[in-house]
């Protein structure tokens, strides 16, 4: 029977001591390059959950290799990072996770290949209940000050204490819409009922697990049909409609940009976790006034590899057709909304 365990371990297994410390293995200050040779990819979470007295960080026990760790694993063909983050955390632990802002990666070698794990703060939306395996066969929720002493490797308990150290935050994701129809291809009078090309229904697709990993409730877009049917499926898989902005499409926004960016302030000091789906040429300005309502200082530290490109590179608006950029806002009691963390995204596709 399934019972929820507090500050304990919820399966039978080796006690808080078991496994020893490592002062090797993972490190997020770099790693060296095997020439010729492809990394190892991987994705984990820091699941922190903040319901008692102080916050806990949930962790697992690897029976091979006798060590506690954090939820992670590889990638599995075609999958992207954040897919793996979320399947990994629920497999290995049944709870599953809400992806909060983007945590430095972990560089080291395995068998002389170069291994990268990429993580996320997370928070759990629901318990499926935690079933023992021959890869994790306990989990313990444990307070975050306890983690430095029962994670095995030192790196992922310094990601624990990054994570904690940030406040809650709501994402405001920012999507160029899929790909469409050719302008040059499209027959019809008005450019806004052109539709996405099949390239970008598959996209749409694609971009339900993506957009849904971070939590989103509300789903905003541009009333042009290829921004509309770029949020349509995520927004039938949450249950909820799509919030037409007049002011995001191309033609509102060459019609009156001041408005655009007046939209955009309320937009962004909305704490709902939304989506808006808004065109290439409005991208630009969306930025820059998030940038100025939020600032553009990170809370988490640098890291050049968490996504693959530096800062500035981050805010970037030149996006591809499904890309998305995601900014982690706070909202704390007395103190004005502000940029916690910022990532880009591009949704893979067929």
């Amino acid at each position: 029977m399934h019972t929820r365990p507090s500050g304990s371990s919820r399966h039978a297994g080796p006690s808080s001591s078991a496994g020893q410390r490592s002062s090797g293995g993972p490190s997020a200050q770099g790693w060296c390059a095997v020439p010729g040779v492809d990394r190892i990819r991987a994705a984990g979470v820091v699941l922190l959950r903040r319901t008692g007295p102080v916050p806990e960080v949930l962790i697992v026990h690897r029976p091979h290799y006798n060590d506690w760790s954090l939820p992670k694993g590889k990638l599995d063909p075609g999958e992207q990072e954040i897919h793996t983050a979320i399947r990994e955390c629920d497999e290995e632990t049944g709870f599953q996770a809400v992806l909060g802002p983007r945590l430095p990666s972990l560089h080291y070698l395995v068998d002389g290949v170069p291994k990268v794990v990429h993580f996320w703060s997370a928070h759990s939306s629901s318990d499926e209940g935690f079933t023992p395996g021959p890869e994790v066969d306990a989990i313990r929720w444990i307070p975050v000050d306890e983690s430095r002493h029962l994670l095995s490797h030192a790196a992922e308990a310094e990601l624990v204490a990054r994570a904690a150290g940030l406040p809650q935050t709501s994402p405001l994701i920012l999507l160029r819409h899929t790909a469409a129809a050719k302008r040059s291809d499209y027959r019809g009078k008005d450019d806004s009922e052109r539709p996405l090309s099949g390239k970008g229904r598959s996209q749409a697709k694609a971009l339900v697990p993506l957009l849904d990993a971070f939590g989103i409730t509300d789903v905003h877009a541009s009333n042009a049909v290829r921004c509309h049917d770029s949020v349509r499926k995520i927004a039938k898989h949450l249950g909820t409609g799509v919030q037409h902005e007049p002011t995001m499409s191309e033609e509102g926004f060459q019609d009156r940009p001041e408005r655009t960016a007046r939209r955009m302030r309320k937009v962004i000091l909305d704490p709902a976790p939304l989506v808006m789906c808004s065109h290439r040429p409005v991208l630009p300005t969306l930025l820059e006034v998030a940038a100025e309502v939020l600032g553009t200082a990170e809370m988490t530290s640098e890291d050049p590899d968490r996504d693959g490109v530096d800062r500035e590179a981050r805010w970037d608006p030149k996006l591809p057709p499904g890309g998305f950029i995601v900014l982690h806002r706070s909202f704390e009691a007395g103190v004005e909304p502000r940029l916690v963390a910022i990532e880009r995204h591009v949704v893979a596709s067929d």
